[in-house]
């Protein structure tokens, strides 16, 4: 009967032993590292399993592929996709568990786009678009700034044209889901073509008679190519950017600049009126100094008609030496002794001598030339051309060369060494100790 009793307390107690083996229970977790669920984005997974002695975890598409610790740390995904994380938990008593988790991955951004210029930069401009951006499971939207379209969803746009000058912005926002990119680029469109120019004639026909050489300035902005007409110009057209013409007859000329670039053109017209030819110069209120004057750099007593200048002793150079053709000398404050003078004879009369120096024949005293000339002060104010002067014969007298004293107003009349006749009238004379000096007008033939 003991006997009995034993056996049975034995098989009760194993039977409650095979009934308290231990279960594995508990779940794992995962987590994104720094909230990043961009390539490359590490998985940290917290194992929060319980009665389980041994773990095979797979892991799907990550590195590393495989592991059998009970926390694995973390995982590295370089790859866009969703993957499946998988444990298989056991223990001693041959119990099993199987667990499973999604990760989803998303792409990494790099924007990558370019534009291209179709032809210009002059509006309207046309801008192709090429998006090198590479990823899967993006997004697209671009926003063209002033531009038609103005925007544009998806990853090829269509081309873009932007009409405003200035400069417009295309913007392009790449989206993975999880976070967004940006890339600005700046197209720049030229301002509106204008045609516009100046114009000026060249020094010796600044007075506008025929026959005209005029200077052409272009100010026309953003054109790339001209095309001038001239009316009774020569040349009579022109494709150069800043052309020279010549005007041979009087009257009222109609210039027309067309200005193009590769998308427009636009026209500007001006009129230039020549006036019948003189061949007079008029020069007016020339001072001139005494020889005090002029060689203490106070007042110049030499005179070019080319340059238009007077010139002080101390302006005297070799390139404008040779240009002087009329030199006053006025020997005192009181004028008591003047002429004018040939310049090649300059350094006879108190000046220094002028390098190259030009011969011009002086009348300084009609009266006394005894070479029948009586040209008066009203004829030289009445002259308007060289009619009056043209017949005249102006030759060198030893009488006529004769100075004269304080007596104005006075006509002088000369020929310049290439020919050309004039006459001078000295309309005051100023005493002013060392700056004294002669007020007068110039009339010369300008060939």
């Amino acid at each position: 009967m003991k006997k009995t009793l034993l056996l049975l307390l034995f098989i009760v107690i194993t039977s409650c032993y095979q009934e308290t083996s231990i279960a594995i229970e508990g779940d794992f977790t995962t987590s994104y590292a720094n909230d990043d669920e961009s390539i490359p984005v590490i998985i940290t997974i917290d194992n929060k399993i319980t009665g389980a002695d041994k773990y095979e975890w797979t892991f799907e598409g990550g590195n590393p592929a495989t592991s059998s610790q009970k926390n694995p740390g973390e995982i590295l995904y370089s790859k866009q996709g969703t993957y499946t994380i998988k444990l298989i938990a056991t223990n001693a008593d041959g119990e099993s568990n199987e667990f499973s988790k999604t990760v989803v991955i998303k792409e990494g951004i790099k924007i990558e786009f370019t534009h291209e210029i179709i032809k210009s930069n002059f509006s309207p401009v046309e801008v192709i678009l090429k998006n090198t951006t590479v990823g899967e499971g993006l997004t697209f939207k671009w926003d063209f700034q002033d531009g038609a379209p103005a925007t544009f969803t998806g990853k090829t746009p269509p081309n873009v044209v932007f009409t405003t000058p200035g400069d417009h912005t295309i913007t392009l926002t790449v989206s993975n889901g999880f976070e967004s990119e940006k890339q600005t680029q700046t197209i720049t469109v030229a301002p509106y073509l204008v045609s516009l120019f100046s114009y000026e004639p060249k020094f010796e026909d600044d007075d506008y008679e025929a026959p005209v050489s005029i200077n052409f300035t272009n100010k026309s902005t953003n054109a790339t190519n001209y095309k001038w007409s001239f009316e009774g110009g020569n040349p009579a057209t022109s494709t150069e950017e800043n052309p020279t013409v010549v005007f041979a007859n009087a009257g009222t000329h109609e210039v027309i600049l067309e200005a193009l670039n590769d998308k427009t053109s636009q026209i500007y017209k001006a009129t230039i009126t020549v006036l019948p030819d003189t061949n007079l110069r008029t020069f007016t209120n020339i001072k001139l100094g005494i020889n005090q004057a002029h060689n203490n750099n106070n007042i110049g007593a030499m005179f070019s008609t080319v340059t238009r200048q007077v010139y002080k002793a101390n302006e005297i150079n070799d390139t404008n030496s040779s240009l002087v053709d009329i030199v006053f000398q006025g020997l005192n404050s009181n004028f008591t002794y003047n002429r004018f003078i040939s310049p090649d004879q300059a350094n006879n009369y108190g000046f220094l001598a002028l390098k190259n120096a030009q011969s011009t024949i002086f009348i300084n005293s009609q009266n006394l030339c005894n070479c029948g000339l009586n040209f008066t002060e009203a004829q030289f104010d009445a002259m308007v051309n060289d009619n009056p002067i043209k017949s005249l014969n102006i030759s060198y007298s030893a009488t006529g060369a004769q100075e004269f004293g304080f007596t104005y107003p006075r006509i002088i009349l000369f020929k310049t060494q290439d020919g050309r006749k004039g006459a001078i009238k000295i309309k005051d004379m100023v005493k002013n100790g060392a700056g004294s000096y002669i007020l007068c007008d110039i009339k010369v033939q300008k060939q």
